[in-house]
């Protein structure tokens, strides 16, 4: 079993690296054209655990015994008592339908894959902990091409009253890549029996690359044009958080179940950023090859300015029979109509998520029967996000569910593999806009280990 713990401890590291490794490129994790608002795709602080359970976390700590790094809400380090590893890779599919215009869709399929997080907890003392890791904080990643035919009309020399009709196709190109990670460190704290309070510290940095292209491809010769922005951005943010739970005691005054309260906020710090803002223009040879810019209209690079985050309020209630069951929901509340990029309001509404989800473990003692010792996860999420296109507003709606499959362990170590799929939808196909259904895969391994303790020798 040793030897089978210090296996699993070095996939771990070797995860962790190339994860490291891998936040920092732009390599798009997303498909999804919603992706291209604000600072991108939103990512929520949660590990597969929690997203299996519908995305629930604001109430949570402990669950049946195992320790879980719950950065959504810090004070959950406060129950922490194992040196916890997690680490993980995340996978998605998207499938992104529009109205074509002559009564059918379009459709087009993309699928993406990366690792996801890796966290760290360790106990300080018997009540408090430190965890740091690093997560994605945002992710944007969309291609896509809208085509305006007959573009614009002018009156015919012998008749002025006939317009006549430019019949060449005009193409608006829109592509963007990159997202921003999250570094973060953190500290939770246990005051008697029923309280716990933390606090995280992250550092927020990453690339944001878009770019928008016009192009007549049918006109040889005509000057097309591109604006081309990137933003460098670091900075740092807070995260505060709180729980208090009820505990009740069965016939033999054991207080296996527990009624958790819990509230976390993101604050709306700033951020620095870094911009560069080029505008040039292209042409394409006869053989329909794009040619380098033939020169820069606007060229402003290392320009500074600021981006102000909302803040983000989380509320959340649990109930968890020890080692049987788990219920919870949470609600959030985040401030996206006060985000502004380089003192510019980004345009976006506030929104507001309702999480619901649980876990059923049927005997976590059993010892003949392993599929009676696995965690059987299901959440349900409905979101009115922050986006609003062609007014209209944007939702989501996803069913998500998992396993928690345990794996050999000794006295001082117990470890499981964490499963969890994101089944949902998100936009529609009124008003012109696109109809989003997606699969979100999760894995995550999660170590539990005492590392620090005193051997005593009789």
């Amino acid at each position: 079993m040793i030897k089978y713990s210090r296996a699993l401890v070095t996939i771990l590291l070797a995860v962790i690296a190339f994860g490291a490794k891998a936040q920092s490129t732009t390599t798009p994790a997303t498909s999804s054209p919603y992706s291209r608002y604000g600072l991108g795709e939103y990512a929520p602080a949660l590990l597969p655990q929690n997203i299996a359970m519908g995305g629930i976390g604001t109430a949570i700590n402990s669950v049946s015994g195992y320790n879980n790094i719950n950065v959504i809400n810090p004070a959950s380090y406060g129950m922490i008592n194992y040196t916890t590893i997690d680490a993980g890779i995340y996978a998605t599919i998207d499938n992104l339908n529009q109205n074509n215009g002559t009564g059918g869709t379009t459709s087009v399929t993309n699928a993406n894959f990366r690792l996801s997080h890796v966290a760290f907890a360790m106990p300080v003392n018997r009540h408090s902990a430190l965890s740091f890791g690093l997560l994605p904080y945002s992710e944007l990643g969309y291609n896509y091409k809208i085509t305006q035919n007959n573009f614009g009309t002018s009156p015919t020399p012998s008749n002025p009253n006939t317009p006549k009709v430019d019949t060449n196709a005009v193409n608006y190109l829109y592509n963007g890549e990159g997202g921003l990670s999250k570094a973060y460190i953190g500290y939770g704290y246990h005051i008697g029996k029923h309280l716990l309070i933390g606090g995280n510290v992250s550092y927020i940095f990453g690339n944001l690359a878009e770019s928008t292209e016009t192009e007549i491809p049918t006109l040889y010769g005509t000057l097309d044009s591109k604006v081309q922005q990137t933003n460098s951005v670091g900075g740092f943010n807070y995260d505060y958080g709180i729980q208090y739970s009820f505990d009740f005691a069965d016939v033999n005054g054991n207080t296996n179940k527990h009624l958790v309260f819990g509230y976390s906020t993101s604050t709306g710090s700033s951020l620095n950023s870094t911009s560069s803002y080029v505008v040039s223009q292209y042409t394409y040879d006869s053989s329909g090859n794009q040619n380098l810019a033939a020169d820069s209209l606007v060229n402003n690079t290392g320009t500074k300015s600021k981006i102000k985050l909302p803040r983000i309020n989380r509320f959340g209630v649990s109930f968890q029979n020890d080692g049987h069951f788990l219920i919870g929901a949470d609600y959030t509340v985040g401030n996206w109509s006060s985000l502004t990029i380089d003192g510019t309001n980004a345009g976006l509404q506030n929104s507001k998520t309702l999480n619901v989800g649980g876990s059923i473990t049927p005997n976590i003692n059993a010892l003949r029967n392993y599929w009676a010792r696995v965690d059987y996860r299901f959440g349900f999420i409905y979101e009115d996000t922050y986006l609003n296109v062609n007014n209209t507003d944007i939702k989501k709606q996803a069913v998500t569910f998992g396993f928690g499959l345990p794996l050999p362990n000794s006295l001082s170590t117990f470890d499981k593999i964490n499963l969890s799929a994101e089944v949902g939808r998100e936009g529609t196909l009124n008003n012109g806009l696109v109809k989003e259904n997606y699969v979100n895969i999760h894995i995550g391994f999660t170590l539990n280990d005492k590392w620090f303790q005193r051997f005593k020798f009789q």
